[in-house]
């Protein structure tokens, strides 16, 4: 299966996979492996996204997702993002991540690069999502009717379903004791939600 590697690209796939958990830099895979320069680093992990073994986040070098030879550690890591409230309040989402949450890649159906997270705030949302619950989100600016979506409407974070009217949008709460409400002029989606690790207890 590997007989297609340089000598390099094997020991360095084996770091890889035995640091999945904690990624390396390439300056630290270099030092490891006693490499001449960070840019022979760089250059095999190219071949080994070319070649198949790995995956890269091009927006993140240390987020990439082992694609051969380790089934079982198969991990991204995902940007989570603060609150994004279920409810009528919420709070601003600023690019600023406040933490890396290592997730298996058979949780996202699309390149990590464009996922992120949020942890939800309320239960206007529920039985879908609950208060506390890590809601994973696929980066865009537009979604379907009816999606459920993360969103900022009148500077704040929220999560809700969208309906769309006309040129106009109506944010929708999933338990019904929240009413529907109209989304301001600067409304606009910061993500399509796919996926939820619910933080409920039975």
């Amino acid at each position: 299966m590997r007989n297609n590697l340089h000598p390099i690209q094997k020991k360095l796939l084996d770091l890889l996979i035995k640091n999945i958990d904690e990624p390396l830099t390439i300056r630290e895979m270099q030092d490891i492996l006693d490499a001449s320069s960070t840019s022979v680093i760089a250059h095999h992990l190219t071949q080994l996204e070319k070649k198949g073994y790995l995956k890269k986040n091009p927006a993140n070098p240390r987020d990439y997702q082992i694609l051969k030879d380790a089934p079982e550690k198969q991990i991204t890591y995902l940007n989570l993002y603060g609150l994004a409230h279920c409810g009528p309040n919420g709070s601003v989402l600023d690019g600023n991540p406040i933490e890396r949450i290592p997730i298996s890649t058979r949780v996202i159906s699309f390149p990590s690069a464009e996922a992120f997270m949020v942890k939800a705030k309320g239960d206007s949302m529920e039985p879908k999502i609950n208060d506390s619950d890590l809601v994973i989100a696929r980066k865009t600016d537009d979604a379907d009717n009816g999606s459920v979506v993360v969103c900022v409407n009148d500077g704040e974070a929220l999560i809700k379903k969208i309906k769309k009217e006309g040129r106009n949008t109506i944010l929708i709460s999933l338990n019904p004791k929240y009413q529907p409400f109209l989304a301001d002029k600067n409304f606009r989606v910061e993500g399509e939600v796919r996926g939820v690790i619910t933080n409920k207890v039975f």
